[in-house]
């Protein structure tokens, strides 16, 4: 049909073509872009004079193709990034609608913007399809040998006509090498443009001599590969040089802004940033726990008075650039599911249909070959597979678990290992699709933001002993204690979460197990008594089972009579009641019943210095609070060697201005009050809700139903958005095991004002003092107040029937909840929280029974 067709412009180039359909990009492969003038201004009179309605998308900072002031210039912006650039074409094309013809500045711009080929590929593969659906017209002009083999090998499998474009002296020549469903005899042969007519060039002698410069078959470098070759080559070059390279890496692999970027530009050389470079899988930004993990090392590395020399591991980590996860989204064909999970309508419902899809994809070959490369240098070493998306780890967001990482055994054979690998970064990626992940940055103000997931592939820092392979310890260390249980101790010295083995089970919540909370201004120093040190430390190990190829989680007991390289008795203390009370009954065990508590490390070794002085020089060099994970290992010569996995700014408020308990005049109106155990500075909070999960009845309940509660309690969060409210339950919040308290995501849960664990002995619930983990950093990161309340303990007074005897008014807030007699709600409008942290008192009471003071 004629409607169906449309004109070069060019009457003899239509006839070697057989003319353009609607639908085709018509790529051009050109020396300049005078020459590309040549084809485009007649394709423009003839559109023109057609009634067709033209679009110059603009974007480089080349001279403008046309000047025609009937042409609709859009101007977009390539520098913020290829999903913001892609996703602006997306919308302008989606807008226009229908039949619309466009014009593109030269691919070959989007170079200088993205730095890498494979990006300027992608954007043509996600844009090219919509064209064609659209049955538009669409000019793009390529720069000849500006790009590899393999991008144009991926625009040439997309588009519908492929052209060359050569310009001999005075004679014009377009050979077609893609003409899409069409063909004639002459077709593929090159065209001399002459006056409207297009001879084609059949002879053998005329075709050699016009050919024979142009048939190379050399592969132009990578764009970002010539970039790295470069800063390679300047490492010996004069200050300058260095520092406009340093610049140019630091911008494409980190960003051009924030106080993150600051921080990097001011410790991060070029010699740094050139051997990240070298370890990138693909291109793009390496994302915020790889930049947090290298500007930390950089900082200590080059501290001044040399203080950490001999103290750290060093690392040998590879980083999986932002871009290879476009890259998988469009390979696979989820990038119209990515543009609409961007919209609000689509965020979680997209979000939701990404998380499904992903695990299922492909990496592109190139993708994968580098994978075998990464897994070559590591050989069957344990590794670990990190997230390190553009907004983790940042200043305000630190996004503490919301994404996931994956520790690798790596045994067995290469293609074993590798189909490991692949689903590891598989589930990296499928994770910042979680509805927590999507619910969290709802939550944080950064549905809109740009969010790319990277990722960090690290060494497991440890050694094999006997079929296990693990750290001598590892842990979590904040340099501004948020947890002062005694008056005396100082937060600005810092605190660490230690643990024996592998640091998962000091960022997690981990079942009944216990951390060793360490105290830097005074590392022996202990927040229990001695009757409860037992009972509150480590009993399991998180390992990696070399034998099983799989992360293990065994008992301390299994570690005692291997043959770790160090000295036992610096990671734990023979347990003398429990052997005391083991020969009352005449019982001698192999394994005698131990106290991991650190004791040898903390007062024998300089760990504990090192690691005040660590955490110093890292919240000064950041001017900011700092939160670290790191393990140790001892040497042979028993010295800690600490390795430096992660670094990240601490969100938290500090203390804040002194609060004035009252005096409490009547006991019955105190909700609770306790000496210690709480988190959140100093605070004097009005409350008109507490949310409350009665424990008899919630220990009645199967697996099924207390996830319900979980559920329930989402509910009400969302109800309560912008109330302030408290939430009182049995034991662990956010636990993932229900029969430790009520197993609710950190979203359904993340508006409440206070969080309150109580212990309830009839079902062995008790709170879990998580100081240092990410359950920690959601709560100070969102200014949830936090409180445990251990009613066996001196001090403590809990009296939930203030609650439960007031009306239940769940169902105003839920008409359709079936658990009124679990999930207790009581308003009020008299029900105050006082904190002091000097005194190390917290007390919850109706406003009748206390007078200030």
């Amino acid at each position: 049909m004629a409607a169906e067709r449309a004109s070069t412009g060019i009457a003899g180039l239509d006839q070697a073509v057989d003319g353009l359909r609607l639908g085709d990009n018509v790529v051009w492969q050109v020396d300049d872009l005078d020459a590309f003038r040549t084809v485009l201004d007649p394709f423009v009179a003839q559109s023109r004079a057609e009634g067709r309605r033209i679009l110059y998308v603009r974007f480089a900072e080349h001279p403008p193709l046309v000047t025609d002031d009937d042409i609709e210039v859009h101007r977009l912006d390539p520098s913020r990034g290829f999903e913001h650039f892609a996703a602006r074409v997306h919308d302008l094309i989606e807008a226009e609608g229908r039949r619309a013809f466009y014009l593109f500045d030269s691919l070959t711009e989007l170079l200088d913007a993205w730095h890498s080929d494979l990006m300027v590929m992608n954007f043509f593969k996600v844009t090219c399809p919509f064209l064609y659906e659209l049955d538009t017209i669409a000019y793009f002009a390529l720069m000849r040998s500006a790009h590899t083999n393999a991008t144009v090998a991926g625009i040439r499998e997309t588009t519908q006509l492929l052209l060359d474009l050569h310009v001999t002296g005075d004679a014009t020549f377009v050979h077609p090498l893609k003409v899409d469903q069409r063909s004639s005899p002459t077709m593929f042969f090159p065209h001399r443009i002459d006056a409207g007519s297009a001879v084609p060039v059949t002879a053998s002698e005329a075709s050699a001599r016009l050919m024979s410069p142009l048939g190379r078959l050399t592969s132009r470098t990578d764009r970002w590969q010539q970039i790295v070759e470069d800063a390679h080559a300047a490492l010996d070059a004069d200050d300058e040089t260095r520092a406009r390279l340093a610049r140019q890496l630091c911008d494409v692999m980190v960003g051009r802004d924030g106080r993150m970027v600051e921080l990097a530009h001011r410790h991060l050389t070029l010699a740094d940033l050139v051997v990240v470079a070298s370890r990138e899988v693909g291109t793009g930004r390496i994302g915020g726990k790889s930049v947090g993990m290298l500007v930390a090392r950089a900082i200590l590395d080059h501290d001044p008075e040399g203080r950490f020399a001999g103290h750290l591991e060093p690392h040998d980590s590879f980083y999986v650039g932002a871009d290879a996860f476009y890259t998988f989204l469009v390979a696979n064909g989820w990038w119209a599911h990515r543009l609409r999970q961007r919209t609000p309508d689509g965020f979680l419902a997209a979000g939701a249909e990404l998380h499904r899809e992903i695990p299922g994809g492909a990496f592109p070959t190139p993708i994968r070959d580098q994978f075998r490369l990464v897994l070559e240098h590591f050989g069957q070493a344990p590794i670990i597979v990190r997230s390190s998306s553009l907004l983790e780890d940042n200043f305000g967001n630190a996004f503490a678990g919301k994404y996931d990482s994956f520790f690798l055994a790596n045994q067995g054979t290469p293609e074993g290992r590798l189909a490991a690998l692949e689903d590891a970064v598989r589930a990296v990626y499928a994770s910042t699709m979680s509805e927590e992940a999507l619910r969290y940055r709802q939550a944080r103000g950064l549905a809109e933001a740009d969010e790319q997931m990277a990722i960090l592939i690290q060494r497991v820092s440890g050694d094999h002993h006997a079929r296990y392979f693990f750290p001598h310890a590892a842990g979590v260390g904040n340099s501004s204690n948020l947890y002062v249980w005694d008056p005396d101790i100082d937060g600005d010295a810092g605190m660490l979460r230690l643990v024996l083995g592998m640091g998962t089970r000091a960022v997690d919540r981990t079942g009944t197990d216990h951390a060793r909370i360490v105290a830097l201004d005074s590392p022996t120093r202990g927040r229990l008594a001695a009757d409860e040190v037992a009972a509150n430390s480590q009993r399991f190990v998180d390992v990696l089972d070399l034998a099983e190829d799989a992360p293990a989680t065994v008992p301390v007991s299994a570690l005692q009579g291997l043959d770790l390289a160090a000295d036992w008795s610096l990671f734990a203390s023979p347990d003398l009641e429990a052997r005391r009370r083991l020969a009352e009954r005449g019982r001698r065990p192999a394994k005698p019943p131990v106290i991991v508590d650190f004791a040898g490390l903390l007062t024998r070794t300089p760990f504990p210095t090192v690691m005040k002085n660590l955490l110093k020089a890292l919240s000064d060099a950041y001017d900011y609070p700092v939160d670290v994970e790191f393990t140790v290992n001892i040497t042979a010569d028993g010295e800690p060697r600490i390795n430096l996995v992660q670094c990240r700014p601490l969100q938290t408020r500090g203390p804040g201005s002194a609060v004035a308990m009252p005096c409490v005049t009547d006991a019955a109106g105190v909700l609770f009050s306790s000496d210690g155990e709480f988190m959140g500075g100093n605070v004097r909070l009005s409350l008109t809700h507490v949310v409350a999960v009665r424990p008899e009845a919630y220990l009645a309940l199967g697996q099924a139903d207390r996830h319900a509660v979980a559920r329930q309690v989402g509910v009400l969060n969302r109800a309560l958005k912008g109330e302030p409210f408290l939430l009182l339950g049995p034991g662990r919040w956010g636990t993932t095991t229900e029969a430790l308290g009520v197993p609710a995501r950190f979203a359904e849960i993340s508006n409440a004002a206070v969080l309150v664990e109580a212990t309830y002995a009839a079902g062995e619930f008790r709170p879990e003092l998580s100081y240092g983990s990410h359950f920690f950093q959601d709560l100070v990161e969102t200014g949830i107040f936090y409180c445990a309340l251990f009613d066996d303990r001196r001090g403590v007074t809990f009296r939930p029937d203030v609650v439960t005897s007031r009306p239940n008014v769940i169902a105003d807030l839920d008409p359709a909840t079936r658990l009124a007699d679990v999930v207790h709600v009581a308003r009020f409008d008299d029900l105050e929280l006082y904190s002091d942290v000097v005194a190390q008192r917290v007390l919850c009471c109706r406003t009748s029974a206390a007078v200030a003071i």
